[in-house]
């Protein structure tokens, strides 16, 4: 099976071009950061301190979580039966999920999750640690990277408030797979490219390594 690592900071354009990607290819799409915001979603259900790595995994010991892939071949998460898909953009998610995310309990259930998707089928995974962390073996690993104020912009563009800066300095400086351009990685600044035209590129470079759309 084949993984392409998709990996960059919020809304440097990670979703929409994998999305875009694994269509391309006939590919399944992976979501990982859904995950993330799925744990997050029940830790703040709970009432769980989010500042108390203990608490947040005491939290998901008896948690039931699934991930799958759909019909149409994007990924699909759910906790204890419920898919928390509408809530997942909600702004309390959007401020905690970073810090949620920190945590190695949590990591390493999202992580063993991301990895058994790959064992029956070819997937454009997106994330922060895919090419560094979760995959880190697969050859095919690209970094999308844009200015903040770009990023500012899609993201208000979307309804969205997030606070990029913070975000990005908690996701960069944790110390369980941080987020980083993973080795071999190749960079695409997509600030003054198109959708289209991050796609191609892309699509360009796994055409040369032997990939071809479907």
């Amino acid at each position: 099976m084949i993984v392409i690592a998709i990996d960059g900071p919020a809304a440097s354009g990670k979703s929409s071009v994998s999305r875009r990607l694994a269509k391309h290819l006939g590919f399944s799409y992976v979501n990982s950061g859904s995950l993330y915001r799925a744990v997050t979603w029940e830790v703040l259900r709970q009432g769980v301190d989010t500042t108390c790595a203990e608490a947040i995994a005491g939290a998901l010991a008896n948690a039931r979580f699934a991930c799958t892939v759909s019909d149409a071949g994007e990924s699909v998460v759910s906790i204890n039966g419920a898919i928390a898909e509408a809530a997942l953009r909600d702004p309390a998610i959007n401020s905690h999920v970073s810090r949620v995310a920190a945590v190695p309990a949590v990591r390493a259930l999202v992580t063993n999750a991301l990895r058994a998707l790959a064992a029956d089928r070819s997937l454009v995974m997106e994330g922060r640690d895919i090419g560094s962390a979760v995959f880190p073996e697969t050859p095919h690993k690209f970094y999308l990277d844009a200015s903040p104020e770009i990023r500012n912009r899609r993201r208000a563009a979307e309804g969205l408030a997030d606070q990029i800066e913070a975000r990005d300095r908690m996701d960069s400086t944790r110390k369980t797979a941080p987020l980083t351009v993973a080795p071999g990685a190749r960079v695409v600044e997509t600030s003054h490219l198109t959708l289209d035209g991050v796609v191609a590129a892309i699509l360009g470079l796994l055409k040369a390594a032997g990939i071809q759309e479907k």
